[in-house]
């Protein structure tokens, strides 16, 4: 069954390459010049994104785990302070104030009761972050667990501009790995967020965003990494597994209902145009499954740094719609 399914997936691939090929100029320039019916994709990394709606508090993605283990980017409000990235992973750390916060979410902290954040400095010139953690960073309980609060930290941190990787210290020195092995000695990078099946040489692979929900109260999105049958990671690729939606045995769900189809996708220009077929949509009315199908789309474009705009037409007709900055607000 899994050979039949990479088959299938990579003839997928093939067909959709073909169909963008036969949407041509009728679907891509005869819309270059609607460029006000864009979508823009903001990245949570960029230097425009240091938003302060009240004053003293700034808008910031911090990584929390559910309880299939899955990082989950949540954008909080923090309060602004010299040092703001020190700040941001005070405010991770398991405390019973924090598991209170994050009740109705569902979502639990990722770094280890009693940690304290001994010290942290940012190399301007190659982007470095050291990090400097307690020795209670050590008082993770599974290799899991262990493995969720590196990523969770790197990634966090590398939410501001200008941090590209992360090297992580424990007392105030470096040391190979960490209880269960996971290696620390040189930094690191965003890489394999949840990751979902096994990479192989040759492979390449993708980001998705699914959906996650612990209760009623609170739904999110969640990044996934999944290896891919092309051999480079494209558009293709990534929107064809979204619309297949999550795989099984995940606890993830796609908002992106079975009947819309995806019809073609190209980019130019740094724009993405991707059309669908949404049989129920009625323009100008609101539409929280419309809504959830832009912002999937969105989402998990922007991880291809040549798209800039997401450009979306049903049946060939251009919507307006607006993509969030933040996966996730709470």
């Amino acid at each position: 069954m899994m050979i039949n399914r990479r088959i299938i997936l990579f003839g997928l691939i093939i067909v959709l390459g073909l169909t963008v090929l036969s949407l041509g100029k009728k679907l891509i320039d005869n819309r270059l010049s609607a460029k006000d019916d864009e979508i823009e994709i903001i990245r949570s990394d960029e230097n425009n994104i240091v938003l302060t709606e009240e004053e003293g508090m700034r808008k910031t993605v911090l990584y929390f785990k559910n309880s299939e283990g899955y990082l989950v980017p949540v954008m909080r409000r923090i309060p602004w302070e010299e040092g703001i990235a020190r700040a941001t992973l005070n405010n991770m750390i398991d405390s019973a104030e924090l598991r209170e916060l994050l009740g109705p979410t569902g979502l639990i902290p990722i770094i280890p009761a009693g940690t304290e954040v001994l010290g942290i400095s940012i190399n301007d010139e190659t982007g470095i972050c050291k990090v400097d953690f307690s020795e209670n960073v050590l008082n993770n309980q599974s290799e899991k667990e262990e493995d969720s609060f590196i990523k969770g930290v790197v990634y966090t941190l590398t939410e501001f501009p200008t941090i590209k990787e992360v090297q992580i210290l424990v007392g105030g020195k470096t040391i190979p790995t960490l209880k269960y092995g996971s290696h620390i000695s040189k930094p690191l990078v965003r890489e394999n967020i949840n990751l979902i099946g096994k990479l192989e040489d040759g492979r390449s692979k993708v980001l998705v965003y699914y959906k996650g929900m612990e209760n009623e109260e609170y739904e999110y999105f969640v990044p996934v990494t999944i290896p891919t049958l092309a051999p480079v990671a494209n558009v293709y690729s990534a929107l064809d597994l979204l619309f297949e939606g999550a795989p099984l045995d995940t606890g993830l769900f796609s908002d992106i209902p079975k009947d819309v189809m995806l019809h073609g996708v190209e980019v130019k220009d740094g724009t993405a145009y991707v059309d669908i077929s949404y049989d129920s949509y009625v323009e100008n009315a609101e539409d929280k499954t419309f809504s959830d199908i832009i912002k999937n789309i969105g989402l998990t474009l922007s991880q291809f740094k040549e798209i800039e705009h997401v450009e979306l037409l049903i049946d060939g007709e251009i919507i307006n719609s607006t993509i969030p900055v933040f996966a996730n607000e709470y």
